[in-house]
């Protein structure tokens, strides 16, 4: 079984950057598709962005496309999202979650995910 654990919240200014981390253990990510989402107060949570198992796709939210990067390190057992051009509308609890098989990647209905992260608070504020 898979715990996640998230590392790397905390609060910014807006036009800063934080880089958020995902660090699994009892098992590998290797074979799972990797997801960040987030959800705000009174919000939905939503999908941001997606890796494939084998890094060759990646998905991206219309609005954090250009501004999120989503990478992963195998050796360390860990996905990233490095965030930049933060704005106070990217507040919220930021999630990682790990399914099973890369198909409809970014699109996969929340209960279908096998693993998730506690959450990490990131406040974007002056």
């Amino acid at each position: 079984q898979l715990q996640l654990v998230e590392s790397g919240g905390g609060l910014v200014q807006p036009g800063g950057s934080l880089r958020l981390s995902c660090a699994a253990s009892g098992g590998t990510l290797d074979y799972y598709a990797k997801c960040w989402f987030r959800q705000a107060p009174g919000k939905e949570r939503e999908v941001l962005s997606c890796i494939s198992s084998s890094a060759g796709a990646t998905y991206y939210a219309d609005s954090v496309k250009g501004r999120f990067t989503i990478s992963r390190d195998n050796a360390k057992n860990t996905v990233y999202l490095q965030m930049n051009s933060l704005r106070p509308e990217d507040t919220a609890v930021y999630y990682c979650a790990a399914i099973f098989g890369d198909y409809g990647l970014g699109s996969r209905p929340l209960r279908d995910y096998d693993y998730w992260g506690q959450g990490a608070q990131v406040t974007v504020s002056s």
